[in-house]
C-alpha cells in the first residue's frame, strides 16, 4: 500500500527550514505512528507528538504506542533541492489485529531545534480520506513513503 500526499503543517515547515542541525540530527529518531479518523489535523497549531497522541492507535496486536522509528532515513542536498525519504516501514499483525487507521504521523522523537517530539508531517491512508481496515492476524501492514519522498523541497 502507497501512502497519499503528505501533509506539512505550517509550524513543523516552519521548524524544518529554521532548523540548524536537521541534517545532523540522529536520523535513527523518525518515527512514524498511526492514528485513528478521530483526530482532526490543525495544521496551523499541530506542532509537537504530544497535540495528536490521544488519537493513536492502540498499543498491542503488532503495534506499539509511539509507532516504530523509521530506517533508511536520507536527508540531502542536491541542486537547490532538500529530500528527507525513508524505507517502507511494517508492522506484522497479531492477536485482534491492528485497528483501523486514518493518517500516518511522522515525527522527530527527542528534542530538535528546543521543542520535543517535533512534528514532520502527516498522510492519509489510503486517497479516498477513509479508515485503512483492521489488519488482521498474521497479516503485515506495510506503510511505503510517497514516490516524491517524505519531503522535497526546492530552493525558490
Amino acid at each position: 500500500m502507497a501512502a497519499g500526499a503528505f501533509v506539512f503543517p505550517d509550524l513543523a515547515t516552519f521548524n524544518f527550514f529554521n532548523a540548524t542541525n536537521l541534517l545532523a540530527a540522529n536520523t535513527s529518531n523518525y518515527k512514524l505512528a498511526l492514528v485513528k479518523s478521530t483526530w482532526t489535523p490543525a495544521d496551523s497549531t499541530d506542532e509537537v507528538w504530544a497535540d495528536v497522541s490521544a488519537h493513536e492507535v492502540a498499543n498491542g496486536n503488532g503495534y506499539v504506542t509511539g509507532g516504530g522509528a523509521l530506517t533508511g532515513v536520507a536527508l540531502s542536498h542536491s541542486a537547490g533541492e532538500t529530500k528527507f525519504t525513508a524505507s517502507p516501514f511494517t508492522w506484522t499483525a497479531s492477536g485482534a489485529g491492528i485497528p483501523a487507521w486514518r493518517r500516518g504521523v511522522v515525527y522527530y522523537s527527542g528534542t530538535l531545534n528546543g521543542k520535543v517530539n517535533p512534528l514532520v508531517g502527516h498522510f492519509l491512508a489510503n486517497a479516498s480520506d477513509v479508515d485503512e481496515p483492521t489488519t488482521t492476524s498474521g497479516n503485515t501492514l506495510a506503510v511505503s513513503p510517497n514516490s516524491g519522498g517524505i519531503l522535497t523541497a526546492s530552493q525558490p
